[in-house]
């Protein structure tokens, strides 16, 4: 079985096996381990040169720390992360440097991530001091203010302060840091959700237009599933620290074939009233389970509409091919008949 479908994309750049990351819950006096919060659970997954793989699922399935994970800003608890052929997951920080520059992150919040002590100039800068890339004072401001262009900055803004910039701005300015080094992948980990919605259009057309001048692979998390269909040519959906299905974009969003899918499809707004009003709503029932005490099994049976006691909660179904280009994790996936009854809208 596959990590992934794989139609039409270039070389494997990142092959990631049965990834780990539990943070230990502490109590008592003498902090001793009485748990842990199963963040990201084994998942296993790859991302191919020059694609878009969209991360999707709702607060707490373990997206943005698989993000982190993927750029080594956290030390994963077990597995394997490959990224262009060497294990990365077991690095030290010095063996990580060199790798550090193919590899950038585009952080969620924009008023958070940049240092408000820090001139745009001197944030920019940064990668260049850190890699030794530019040494000399004036090629390298020459260089930044090339970037500020690039992501629509007005390089004359070189001195200005984080502060002196709007939402949006201060995106680019993450995102110019980003490309900064030329990497070979970006993880943006919902680059747009803390912005007005009348400029997430803007800061995700300028990462699909800098993915096609610089080669970029991009891994982009989000939670709005018409944004992820817009940027992404294959999506994996993550529930309480799995993936529970990864396919195409296309297939995905035409024939989801798990029933958690199904109902994040089906709660995406539609526009057209009359088919709002001919649409069958997938309520889920519930409250997701706390990640530091999972259902047994398959994960999501506590929520299922299809749960079937004996089977569901006694054994953990695999992440494998229901369709094609399309791997879900599922004992009874939704079928063809299933998907036309329920009317499932998806986001145009």
């Amino acid at each position: 079985m596959s990590a992934s479908p794989h139609e039409g994309h270039g070389d494997l750049l990142v092959e990631v096996r049965d990834l780990v990351k539990h943070f230990p819950i502490r109590s008592g006096l003498l902090q001793r381990q009485v748990g842990a919060v199963q963040a990201v659970d084994g998942v296993s997954f790859d991302i191919f040169r020059g694609e878009t793989l969209g991360l999707v699922g709702e607060s707490g399935c373990g997206k943005s720390t698989t993000a982190r994970l993927l750029t080594r800003l956290l030390d994963p608890t077990a597995g394997s992360i490959s990224f262009g052929g060497r294990d990365i997951a077991g690095m030290s920080r010095r063996e990580l440097k060199p790798l550090r520059r193919d590899m950038q992150m585009v952080f969620q919040d924009p008023y958070s991530s940049l240092n408000p002590r820090k001139t745009v100039g001197s944030i920019i800068s940064e990668p260049f001091i850190i890699h030794e890339v530019e040494k000399d004072k004036a090629k390298r401001k020459l260089r930044v203010q090339g970037l500020m262009e690039q992501v629509g900055l007005n390089p004359e803004h070189y001195n200005r302060y984080p502060h002196e910039f709007s939402g949006g701005q201060r995106q680019r300015i993450g995102v110019a840091r980003a490309i900064a080094l030329k990497p070979k992948m970006i993880v943006a980990d919902e680059p747009v959700s803390a912005l007005d919605v009348s400029i997430q259009a803007q800061i995700l057309n300028l990462l699909r237009d800098l993915q096609a001048d610089l080669d970029l692979t991009l891994v982009f998390i989000a939670h709005d599933l018409s944004v992820v269909r817009h940027m992404c040519d294959r999506v994996a959906v993550m529930y309480l620290g799995k993936i529970v299905e990864l396919a195409g974009a296309d297939e995905l969003y035409a024939a989801p074939r798990h029933p958690y899918t199904g109902a994040l499809l089906s709660a995406v707004p539609v526009p057209d009233p009359a088919k709002a009003r001919a649409s069958k709503r997938q309520i889920l029932g519930g409250d997701v389970p706390s990640p530091s005490n999972p259902p047994s099994a398959c994960r999501f049976h506590t929520r299922c509409p299809k749960f079937v006691p004996g089977h569901c909660d006694v054994e953990e179904p695999l992440l494998d091919e229901k369709a094609p280009n399309d791997l879900a994790a599922c004992h009874y996936p939704l079928t063809d008949e299933e998907l036309a009854s329920d009317a499932i809208q998806t986001a145009g």
